[in-house]
């Protein structure tokens, strides 16, 4: 993973440099107190967030760059006219420091990628070793958010918490390559983080945004494990603004273990948390085959959800989803959501909520929580 240090006096915009570096495929760091620790980090990018009062400082470090021979590039953020972005540019000249085209305020995600594309990796990264224990020690876990939109009013009617690791050497790493299965030792770690940190993120949510409506991936081992439900629920808010926690469990789980699931869904609607079942495909008849039917959410497979404007099969799919849901009064979503087109077919399908890459991608807690309350994307 290519290494980017940040260096701006103000600290939102060294947040959000960061934050948004990370989310390209860097792994990002502030620059160190002392400019002279600077190649402490090994970057291979260094990103000068330039704005009034802090020219002496940035001389500094391109200069202690230049006695370090520095073999990365720099990339400096600011006024397009600004004295000291012309300053910075012609110090790199005299120091023989690589330096990519600047970047003008504002700007866009989108300019910057453009800009560092070159430190990207066209290809597939490579999967990570990742041991979970580790992860959960060193603090290495984060929750991530991704919208959920309701399909009338095209607002945003709720979140997705996706697990992710923050890795020192990997960058973020998606969950395919650390996700734990019930045997792992560190299983239930593992989902105690997800708890514990869902309800730290809504008391933040509620702040900064008001109330949200979390959902949270929850293996059926987790939940069949009396003392640690007890547990999740003690940490429920008693906020009068919470309105009660989503837990997700896959289709196949709960059509696998229906009687079992049904009595602990009956169990848990009265302590503020619902299941909602996710990835329903085709084998969606099956959940009609159960005695009673206590879930309030139907999320369908995003591989019946992508393309569906244009296939009539995956269109029977849904309808057939759409029809249970109904008969249930559960509500539907639609997963995957990547074009226009499909987003005008889930509205006529009839989905209440869309969620997919066309509204926004996951991202970080802190970024989720700076969100308008209006639909993104």
């Amino acid at each position: 993973m290519p290494r980017a240090t940040v260096v701006d006096s103000k600290k939102h915009n060294q947040a959000f440099l960061l934050e948004t570096l990370g989310e390209l495929g860097f792994i990002a760091s502030p620059c160190p107190a002392e400019p002279a620790s600077i190649m402490e980090t090994a970057p291979d990018l260094v990103v000068l967030g330039i704005s009034g009062g802090d020219g002496v400082e940035i001389s500094q470090i391109l200069r202690v760059l230049a006695d370090a021979e520095f073999v990365g590039s720099v990339l400096a953020i600011g006024p397009a006219h600004s004295v000291l972005v012309q300053a910075v540019r012609q110090l790199c000249n005299e120091l023989g420091l690589a330096m990519l085209p600047m970047l003008p305020t504002p700007f866009s995600v989108e300019v910057l990628r453009g800009r560092v594309a070159g430190f990207l990796s066209p290809g597939a990264a490579p999967s990570p070793v990742v041991d979970v224990a580790e992860a959960l020690k060193l603090g290495w876990l984060e929750l991530w958010y991704q919208h959920k939109i309701d399909v009338h009013s095209l607002q945003p009617s709720g979140a997705e918490a996706l697990v992710r690791i923050r890795h020192p050497a990997w960058g973020v790493v998606s969950p395919a390559d650390f996700i734990p299965d019930s045997r792992d030792p560190s299983f239930r770690g593992f989902s105690e983080f997800v708890v514990s940190r869902a309800v730290e993120d809504w008391h933040t949510f509620v702040q900064e945004r008001g109330p949200v409506e979390i959902s949270i991936n929850l293996p059926l081992a987790f939940l069949k494990d009396g003392p640690a439900v007890l547990d999740l629920c003690r940490k429920l808010p008693s906020h009068p603004a919470f309105g009660g926690l989503l837990v997700e469990i896959n289709c196949d789980d709960i059509i696998r273990n229906g009687d079992l699931v049904v009595d602990i869904a009956q169990q848990l609607r009265f302590r503020n948390l619902a299941i909602s079942v996710d990835d329903v495909g085709a084998e969606w008849p099956e959940l009609r085959r159960l005695a009673i039917f206590p879930f309030v959410e139907l999320k369908v497979d995003r591989q019946f959800v992508t393309g569906c404007a244009e296939d009539r099969l995956k269109q029977v799919v849904c309808r057939g989803i759409i029809d249970l849901a109904r008969n249930y009064g559960a509500r539907v979503v639609a997963k995957g959501i990547e074009t226009r087109a499909d987003f005008r077919a889930a509205h006529e399908l009839g989905f209440d909520q869309v969620q997919g890459f066309l509204f926004g991608k996951p991202v970080s807690s802190q970024k989720f929580a700076r969100s308008p309350r209006v639909a993104p994307g």
